[in-house]
């Protein structure tokens, strides 16, 4: 995902009345407006249209055709077929496909590789809930809107346009590129995590770098504040927090019940709190975004980062939806199922809680410390995901000064900044394999304007066009 998302929780708003409001918010000119648009922007636009179309969710098995889709642009660009890897795997029994596209240098000049990643597949999104078509690119009020177009259906089409652009103009690397695009990135992580062992045995790049997080964050009046370097994610793990009972007639309620025990075990977690945690990272992008973060909020950032016991500052950023991530482990109730009829007494009850654990902590530790907050033995834990606990990154210097480069051609001196994702991406399989994995993505949004996994998700047009020369010029500086 985009900078914007550098609490990938992710920043989110929701709710049809207040989206249907900041349609009307303006993100840039309209169409008409806008100068005509030039044969890259137009075959971006192209692609950007023509993949969020493609349902690439969950129980859809849609991947495949968007495979088809961005190998055929790839093709016709002049790409041959043994530079391009299709493969098929079994995610949580569903079809998912990967694909592998290598722009080979024609003279190599002994550098090792760069691995360019992206994920193809979204969130599902329900049309009866949105204001405007889910899969359907539509501009309204200077915006893009559709699933995907910031997670992480623009990291895809920036990439491919980049290689197709570069390919086009007869531009040759002095060391292969690889776009590396997984299947599963929002579900199961099986081509992910495939791919990353393809990756390390049979590429061993020098470094990856990752289209799905990082970019530029722009103030409430899209003034540039900072470009923001994803250098480490907290570990995912979901469990699945179970309490069973014989049940009965609901006219013969009894003193234990399935649901409220479940209840007052979520009610215990709801009132935990994780031990705050701060790393040379987090104290150092907190310090920075304070430094341009208005009121009470870039007060307690600056504050933490000189301090980070400093409980008046760790009491505003827990309290804020953006930064609570960043200052330790969070876990938080997302699902419910439970009954089996209105007129029985429930014999089950679960509740999916998902936690994002700081680097270090572990998830068996975390379990254990849920174990202890819940105090009942009743209530059942299972670990419902496959965990990858992943190490911090260092930016390597010659994609710091690329970054550098790229970023003075579009926002001259704005600072850049490494910081830590609250959620987690494909980069934890690379990392985790030893390669420093950074996301440094071409989006610039607004945190209000940050609908990921939400209804309306969109990306304002100037940011569209604004960053297609992102990875033009980032490659041509790291691959010249």
């Amino acid at each position: 995902m985009s900078m914007a998302n550098m609490a990938r929780g992710k920043w989110m708003r929701t709710g049809t009345a207040l989206a249907a409001a900041l349609l009307t918010a303006g993100g840039g000119a309209s169409a008409a407006d806008r100068a005509p648009l030039t044969a890259e922007q137009q075959q971006a636009y192209d692609i950007y249209r023509d993949i969020i179309a493609i349902r690439t969710a969950r129980g859809q098995a849609k991947t495949p055709e968007m495979v088809a889709y961005l190998a055929d642009r790839l093709k016709q660009a002049g790409f041959a077929d043994a530079d391009i890897m299709v493969s098929d795997y079994d995610s949580e029994g569903e079809p998912v496909q990967g694909l592998i596209v290598r722009f080979a240098a024609s003279k190599p000049d002994g550098r090792k590789p760069i691995v360019l990643l992206g994920h193809m597949d979204v969130v599902d999104a329900l049309a009866e809930d949105w204001v405007l078509p889910p899969f359907t690119l539509t501009e309204q009020d200077g915006y893009f809107f559709g699933r995907g177009t910031t997670d992480n259906k623009y990291g895809i089409a920036n990439l491919v346009q980049t290689f197709i652009r570069l390919r086009q103009e007869g531009w040759s690397p002095g060391r292969d590129l690889y776009l590396v695009f997984s299947g599963d990135e929002e579900t199961g992580m099986i081509s992910t995590r495939a791919q990353a062992e393809y990756v390390a045995a049979k590429i061993d790049p020098a470094y990856v770098l990752n289209s799905d997080a990082g970019g530029i964050t722009l103030a409430p009046d899209r003034t540039p504040l900072a470009m923001a370097v994803q250098a480490a994610e907290k570990t995912f793990a979901t469990f699945e927090l179970t309490v069973t009972n014989p049940g009965g007639h609901s006219s013969r309620p009894r003193s234990d019940n399935a649901i409220y025990e479940l209840g007052d075990a979520l009610q215990r977690i709801r009132e935990h709190r994780f031990p705050v945690q701060a790393t040379p990272l987090t104290r150092s992008f907190l310090g920075a975004l304070g430094q341009i973060t208005p009121g009470e909020t870039g007060e307690a950032m600056r504050a933490f980062a000189a301090d980070p016991a400093d409980p008046a500052a760790i009491a505003v950023l827990q309290a804020t939806p953006e930064t609570v991530g960043t200052l330790g482990t969070t876990c938080v109730a997302t699902m419910l199922k439970a009954g089996h009829a209105e007129n029985a007494l429930p014999q089950s009850a679960t509740a999916t809680v998902n936690c994002r654990i700081f680097p270090g902590v572990g998830a068996a530790a975390v379990e254990a410390t849920l174990r202890e907050v819940v105090a009942n033995d009743a209530v059942q834990f299972k670990l419902a995901t496959d965990v990858t606990e992943s190490p911090e990154s260092a930016v390597p210097d010659e994609v710091m000064a690329a970054l550098r480069t790229t970023i003075d051609a579009r926002y001259p001196g704005l600072p850049i900044q490494p910081y830590m994702e609250s959620g987690g991406t494909d980069g934890m399989h690379y990392r985790t394999r030893g390669y420093a994995t950074v996301a440094i993505s071409g989006a610039a949004s607004r945190p209000q304007d940050m609908f990921a996994h939400g209804l309306n998700e969109r990306l304002s047009v100037d940011s569209f066009y604004g960053g297609l020369d992102h990875w033009y010029r980032l490659l041509k500086e790291l691959g010249g």
